[in-house]
């Protein structure tokens, strides 16, 4: 009996200080102690109530004391929304703080939105109170006498806490700023103007109100570096005469296809016309010999055309070898020949 009370001793022992735990997590009497202490007023059975729906009340007594003492009209009710939203509650907290220090307007509302919308409220109203500066990649413009500028810029801007939510982001403004600086670039008429005034630049671009829809404010733009690019107004004008000498050497080689496929076509009709005149000569015999048995034709007629034709041919070939100019390569005519007898 004895060590059955020993053991029994223990175990009450062993429950009660595992239920003093669990009281302690579950009513976490510190946290309330600490709070009463900071002057905040909370509840105990608020702070039990956080932990059953899964809000740790150390953050929101944290959060609640840091907004008390910064004199912030801030409840736990609040507080614990905006967590069970998905929010960062010491962010928005210290976002509200800034910028009450700060003397920038911000609401408990607008402070949660912008947290909620993914973005910082803090880096927001630090961004306010001291403007970053964005630097930009080259921008690459051509002025009207076609040299290309490269130039690189410094947008310096600030937030805008009325339009930082559904506000356009950094690579807004940054894309609206090169429009901006290829655009004056462009308009100038001599790049050598841009190198002497490269403020041009920046004055235009600030005059278009770029930063318009956007979350931040642009508060300068400043010109950091310009160099000089290439010559794109030469190279258009080389590609330009380089293309047209590729037209006018296909058409040449056009025309010369044709004048080739031509020649051709006149060989061919050349060698048709030879064959002809072959074709022509060779019923030539049979023409004299049906002549010859019709009667039309005698034996002085023929050797009198023979005649003619020996003396034509004789004139030929002394024509040729003396060089003399003849008109088409024929003999002067000769001699008329008597006209054929009409009986054999």
């Amino acid at each position: 009996m004895g060590s059955l009370g020993v053991g029994l001793v223990i175990a009450i022992i062993v429950i009660a200080i595992i239920a003093f735990f669990v009281f302690l997590h579950y009513v976490p009497i510190p946290l309330w102690v600490r709070a009463r202490a900071a002057g905040v007023k909370m509840g105990i059975f608020s702070l039990f109530r956080m932990r059953l729906i899964g809000i740790p009340p150390a953050i929101i007594v944290d959060a609640l004391i840091m907004a008390n003492k910064a004199g912030l009209n801030v409840t736990d009710a609040q507080l614990q929304a905006q967590y069970l939203a998905g929010g960062h509650i010491d962010t928005v907290v210290l976002a509200l703080v800034a910028a009450q220090r700060a003397q920038i307007p911000m609401e408990w509302q607008r402070a949660c939105a912008v947290d909620l919308a993914g973005r910082n409220p803090l880096e927001a109203v630090q961004a306010s109170v001291n403007p970053k500066v964005i630097e930009t990649p080259i921008f690459q413009g051509v002025a009207k006498d076609g040299i290309q500028l490269n130039v690189k810029a410094r947008v310096t801007v600030r937030t805008n806490i009325d339009r930082y939510v559904g506000g356009a982001s950094e690579p807004t403004i940054i894309a609206r700023v090169g429009e901006g600086v290829v655009a004056a670039i462009g308009g100038s008429a001599d790049y050598k103007e841009v190198l002497e005034n490269p403020d041009h630049i920046s004055k235009t671009v600030l005059n278009k109100g770029l930063d318009a829809g956007t979350a931040f404010e642009i508060v300068s733009i400043d010109i950091a570096d310009v160099d000089v690019g290439r010559n794109v107004g030469a190279d258009l004008q080389t590609a330009q005469a380089e293309a047209d000498r590729r037209v006018a050497q296909a058409k040449a080689a056009e025309r010369q296809y044709a004048a080739q496929a031509q020649e051709q076509e006149m060989k061919a009709r050349t060698q048709a016309m030879r064959a002809k005149v072959v074709e022509a000569e060779a019923l030539v015999p049979a023409a004299i010999a049906e002549s010859f048995r019709n009667g039309n034709l005698g034996i002085m007629d023929y050797y009198r055309m023979r005649n003619v034709l020996a003396d034509t041919g004789m004139r030929e070939g002394i024509a040729q070898a003396t060089g003399s100019p003849q008109s088409g390569g024929m003999a002067p005519p000769g001699p008329a020949a008597p006209p054929p007898s009409s009986g054999t």
